[in-house]
């Protein structure tokens, strides 16, 4: 009987985080999105990050690992996870973009770009099915917060309602757990 009860319980263990909706955002690389937007339009989300920014892991682990929002990223948006400070070029808009060392990290030039040249971080940077910065969103944003924001560019709300008119109108849609951020 207690070998059933183990061999239960590692299958649990094993299929709980599908059980109880642990979603994740599918990050992709730049490539990958651009591609995917090739055969289905949407919106881009990138997460312009650096490996020693603290707050970059605290929204990685307080806002985009909650279900809700992992969910909807997933849904609405081709999600790409970007190092300000990675090594690699991109071609981007017909141009290549690369490194710039500076001091004693540097940057990528292609996050100077998609930032306007302040470069802070974390910064989530929205842009439209056509590769257009629809805007860049500076500092750490929990998930309550965050909902609005993604929200209000996937729906295309900014195109017609004033960001206040929108926050002061909000009702969520989503699954939000009942704990809050």
């Amino acid at each position: 009987m207690s070998v059933r009860i183990f061999f239960g319980f590692v299958l649990f263990s094993m299929y709980s985080s599908s059980l109880f909706g642990q979603n994740r955002v599918h990050w992709l690389s730049w490539e990958e999105a651009i591609s995917k937007n090739e055969v289905q339009k949407k919106k881009f989300v990138v997460d312009v990050y650096t490996e020693w920014c603290g707050w970059c892991k605290k929204m990685d682990k307080g806002t985009f690992q909650k279900d809700h929002i992992a969910k909807y990223i997933n849904e609405y948006y081709y999600p790409i996870k970007f190092d300000a400070e990675m090594k690699e070029k991109i071609n981007f808009s017909n141009q290549v973009f690369q490194y710039v060392k500076s001091g004693k990290r540097g940057y990528h030039e292609l996050a100077a770009k998609l930032l306007n040249g302040k470069l802070s971080y974390p910064t989530v940077v929205f842009l439209d099915e056509d590769l257009n910065v629809i805007q860049p969103i500076k500092g750490f944003q929990n998930a309550q917060n965050f909902e609005l924001i993604m929200t209000y560019f996937a729906e295309n709300h900014y195109k017609n309602t004033p960001w206040k008119a929108y926050t002061n109108t909000y009702n969520s849609k989503l699954a939000i757990p009942v704990s809050g951020n």
